[in-house]
């Protein structure tokens, strides 16, 4: 006899006498099913399909309407300031997007954003062989942004690896068609412009969409084996250079001077040319004019010449001597002490007083020479 059978026994009973069976789980699912065709307004089928229900045409709709408002929600998205957003639609290129709040269809348009103001770089190193057949170790920087998003994303399957492989071929192109001394010392700057110039134009051609913005020659120097020779060499360029410069120093000092001096010396004989014109044309001129003061007044005129000619002739004398006329004595006069007190007083003294001295003087020598005529007479 089954333990849920009538008449079993009570001590048989593993709910503990409860007459009721366990639950039943298909009731249990047919109630399930029941409530659920109440909500959705579903009808059964019929008695022998108990499990299944239809969902009724608004149900649909409004399923409908969440998904599409889901699938809309999707599609919203942000573009930054420095971004733009690459658009594919299935798979094909459809527009490049501008920076705000933006929407696409989600699962039909693809969206990639690219940053466009950063700066991003490279670096290369490598021994090159120069135009002089010269080995050389050059290391270079390279600085570039993404000028057109598109061609970045689409154009080029990796565009920094394409980067590297041009930014080696122009470095290596310029470098063969330089020296090695234009690498190593004062031709950085213009194989760096080669190399960015080049460059550029490898990467227009590839429409890769980068733009190369500074292009820099970090090292560039002979393999280590040789270093220590091209050192010596480097410095002995170097001391030809400071030498040369000292000269052209030196030259520069010395030929302005030079040429100053020459100058100098023509200005001097332009001035003593002009001086020594004036002096013989105002000389001319004073004797043309004396020469009308003698024709009017010859015998003051004349008296007048003799004692400017004895004050010139007298001027730097020590002793002077007096000839009287009519007689064989001679008058010594002590002119070297009164030339001596004369230079004192000459400092101190302008030249009208000087003359007006020398006027008293030659006037009382004439009234003694007068003087010694009347008692000769």
């Amino acid at each position: 006899m089954a333990w849920n059978e009538p008449g079993g026994g009570k001590d048989n009973d593993p709910w503990g006498g409860n007459n009721q069976g366990p639950p039943d789980l298909d009731e249990a699912l047919k109630k399930l099913q029941d409530k659920l065709n109440s909500i959705f307004g579903g009808g059964k089928k019929g008695s022998g399909s108990s499990g299944d229900f239809n969902l009724s045409a608004s149900a649909l709709g409004v399923v409908a309407v969440l998904a599409l408002v889901v699938w809309g929600l999707f599609g919203f998205y942000q573009v930054d300031q420095q971004e733009r957003a690459v658009v594919l639609r299935l798979g094909v290129y459809h527009e490049t997007v501008m920076p705000g709040l933006r929407w696409n269809p989600p699962l039909m348009d693809e969206v990639n954003k690219i940053n466009v103001t950063k700066v991003r770089g490279i670096a290369s190193r490598g021994q090159m062989l120069t135009e002089d057949e010269n080995i050389v170790d050059v290391a270079l920087s390279v600085q570039y942004t993404v000028s057109d998003p598109a061609n970045f994303l689409l154009k080029v399957k990796s565009p920094e690896l394409s980067l590297e492989h041009a930014l080696e071929s122009s470095l290596r192109h310029v470098v063969g068609s330089s020296k090695m001394d234009q690498v190593i010392t004062e031709g950085r700057e213009q194989i760096a412009i080669d190399t960015q110039e080049r460059l550029q134009g490898y990467l227009d051609t590839y429409q890769s969409g980068i733009l190369v913005a500074k292009v820099n020659i970090e090292d560039a120097q002979a393999p280590s084996q040789v270093q220590d020779a091209f050192d010596d060499v480097t410095r002995a360029k170097e001391d030809r250079e400071r030498l040369k410069n000292e000269a052209e120093a030196y030259a520069n000092g010395i030929i302005p001077e030079a040429r100053g001096a020459a100058q100098r010396q023509l200005e001097e004989a332009q001035a003593y040319k002009e001086q020594v014109l004036a002096r013989a044309e105002g000389e001319a001129q004073r004797f043309v004019n004396l020469y009308d003061e003698y024709r009017k007044a010859p015998k003051v005129t004349r008296e007048r010449l003799y004692i400017d000619a004895l004050e010139a002739m007298y001027s730097d004398a020590t002793k002077v001597m007096v000839d009287v006329e009519g007689g064989n004595n001679m008058m010594y006069l002590p002119l070297d002490k009164l030339m001596d007190k004369a230079a004192v007083t000459r400092q101190a003294a302008s030249e009208p007083d000087v003359r007006e001295l020398t006027d008293k003087v030659i006037e009382q020598l004439r009234r003694d020479t007068q003087g010694t005529r009347r008692e000769g007479r």
